[in-house]
């Protein structure tokens, strides 16, 4: 829990595991996306979604065959969306029922996309491919956003088709609609964008903070090419003018896109092994 205003952070949890697996990209690294629903805090683990109470205790966890390579999970009303990397899919978990009850296998041909729905608990899913490397999931009253490192932008599911919403540069991150565009974290160049739909004057690239080689811990990372300094991921939207965004090594900035300035920045680690991956605001 990171308190902005004072400058303070609480560590509420460690996820020590042995099924942590380390290599490849995408894989499963530990805990990633992170969502709420009154006093319940879902969390996603890989393979596994977790509740927690507000005091950060596990308390369940549910599993599903169509479940892997999770990264960013989002409410609405009444269900929890999942993205399943290594399924190209997005699965729906019933709140109130607690059990997985709606999955969307996303395929292209030809950059036409196409949504094919199974159930989750059958075994009558897709095989697991990871083409799209789907990664973020947003929803609200027009339906549900995907992007995918593989999409080329971000995808819109009406409830019957998916089309895509707009393009983004490659490796863009935590797509979602935002006031009259779209707000999203272009990785490769290490900014924090918005893009509106006028010509241009709302317009806003905001870059991370950047960090000398010398104080950086692990350089020899770098050098190997499994981490990276200023990648950006992580995006909270906390008014229709202030976001948290994150970056490696450990850094969530907070932004005033309307003034166009950062206002202030926190670093949680020099390890550039370590990088920010979800960011939600305590509702508690």
């Amino acid at each position: 829990m990171l308190d902005l205003e004072k400058q303070s952070v609480l560590n509420n949890l460690d996820w020590n595991t042995t099924d942590i697996e380390w290599y490849g990209a995408g894989g499963g690294r530990g805990l990633r996306g992170i969502a709420f629903d009154g006093d319940s805090i879902y969390i996603a683990a890989n393979a596994r979604l977790l509740a927690c109470t507000p005091e950060l205790k596990v308390v369940k966890s549910w599993h599903c065959p169509y479940l892997l390579h999770c990264h960013e999970i989002a409410v609405w009303e009444r269900t929890l969306y999942l993205t399943s990397s290594g399924y190209d899919s997005i699965l729906g978990f019933d709140l109130d029922a607690e059990k997985f009850h709606w999955a969307m296998h996303v395929r292209s041909r030809n950059f036409q996309f196409k949504g094919s729905q199974y159930d989750p608990m059958s075994d009558d899913g897709p095989l697991s491919i990871n083409k799209h490397h789907i990664n973020s999931v947003f929803c609200n009253q027009h339906g549900i956003y995907i992007t995918g490192l593989r999409t080329g932008g971000m995808l819109h599911f009406n409830g019957k088709n998916i089309n895509m919403a707009v393009q983004l540069p490659k490796n863009s991150r935590n797509a979602r609609p935002f006031r009259d565009g779209v707000l999203f974290s272009d990785s490769d160049a290490g900014v924090l964008r918005y893009t509106g739909r006028g010509e241009g004057e709302e317009d806003r690239a905001m870059r991370v903070p950047s960090y000398e080689a010398d104080q950086l811990a692990h350089t020899d990372a770098i050098r190997e090419g499994s981490a990276e300094p200023g990648f950006t991921r992580g995006l909270c939207v906390l008014s229709d003018r202030i976001v948290a965004g994150g970056s490696s090594p450990a850094t969530i900035t907070l932004y005033d896109l309307a003034a166009n300035e950062a206002l202030g920045s926190i670093n949680l680690s020099l390890d550039v092994r370590n990088a920010i991956h979800s960011i939600a605001q305590w509702p508690f």
